[in-house]
């Protein structure tokens, strides 16, 4: 005769069965990371995020033995990217290596889909990185001052590039064309990349661009520098003076690229990411690569990078305050 449960002991079995698979979830993932890990990207490949990320997801897939993918996600300032990271899993297995865009955007855009500290964990910060202004080497112009005076007198207005509406070229590019009256019109690319191919082909006269993309060309003779945006001039340019030594004040703050997860994740799980990305960002094959690119190295605590952020966030809202970019 078979025997058949009562309704009462079939729900418990069911509760048990169910507790059972929750706790054996559990155990089975309690070794993190234990499988495919995925770095999200704001940006298209070749620029300095995407290479940054590549080298540290090469180097923790090695030290962790789980696959790290690179995962581009170019488009609408960042939007696109921080959208999907915002809402992922909240397991640790999900980051972002964003740059200053991530806390610029809230003045720019009052439509956000979520809240860049709010929804966000600081993890590491990986870098600095700097800006410059940079024109064909055959532009008549060697200096800002007679940079500023060619836009002006040009007959037909003169178009500049950033590697995005929004992204900090384009912040500092509007500050200065509204500084300096030159009344130029902004071109937004997906990368800094794609800007300086269009820069090497005459599409586009004038760039506010990163150094680590455009000093390959610099160093060619096929682009020239003229101001390097920041408190100081840079090892990578001696002779390039800052926008402050040409006359132009506003323009001494600079961009960062740092690691964050969704709010929500396990702080055990942040401290390891920590650990272990600032330990690989400082290590000497990854910092000498960041290095060859032209990013000044960091590798900071979840705590410090998140100091950072809540500071840069205050910073970022007055400059775009000045600049009058909005995105909405």
């Amino acid at each position: 005769m078979q025997f058949l449960p009562s309704s009462r002991s079939a729900a418990c079995l069911l509760l048990f069965t169910a507790a059972a698979g929750t706790v054996c979830a559990v155990h089975a993932d309690d070794v993190f990371p234990s499988r495919t890990m995925t770095i999200v990207v704001p940006s298209a490949p070749g620029g300095a995020p995407d290479i940054g990320a590549r080298l540290i997801a090469k180097e923790m897939t090695s030290t962790w033995k789980v696959p790290v993918v690179v995962d581009n996600r170019p488009g609408s300032s960042g939007i696109l990217a921080s959208s999907l990271v915002a809402h992922a899993p909240k397991d640790g297995y999900t980051m972002m290596l964003t740059f200053t865009a991530h806390v610029q955007l809230p003045s720019l855009n009052s439509h956000l889909p979520y809240d860049p500290l709010k929804d966000f964990v600081a993890v590491s910060q990986t870098s600095r990185s700097y800006s410059i202004l940079a024109v064909p080497a055959d532009f008549p112009a060697n200096t800002v001052q007679e940079f500023v005076a060619k836009v002006k007198a040009s007959p037909t207005l003169m178009s500049y590039g950033s590697s995005g509406a929004g992204t900090t070229s384009h912040i500092y590019g509007d500050l200065f064309d509204k500084q300096a009256g030159t009344k130029m019109n902004h071109v937004p690319y997906k990368s800094a990349v794609l800007l300086i191919q269009d820069m090497m082909g005459g599409h586009v006269k004038v760039g506010f661009t990163d150094v680590g993309a455009t000093i390959p060309y610099i160093r060619s003779g096929k682009i020239k520098a003229l101001a390097v945006i920041g408190p100081n001039r840079i090892p990578a340019l001696p002779n390039v003076p800052t926008f402050q030594e040409s006359g132009y004040k506003g323009f001494e703050q600079v961009a960062w690229m740092g690691f964050v997860v969704p709010s929500g994740v396990p702080k055990e799980r942040v401290d390891k990411l920590s650990a272990e990305l600032a330990r690989i960002t400082r290590s000497e094959p990854v910092s000498r690569q960041l290095n060859d690119v032209n990013l000044e190295v960091v590798g900071s605590t979840a705590d410090e990078f998140n100091a950072v952020m809540i500071k840069d966030f205050t910073v970022w809202k007055d400059i775009i305050g000045r600049s009058g970019i909005k995105l909405d």
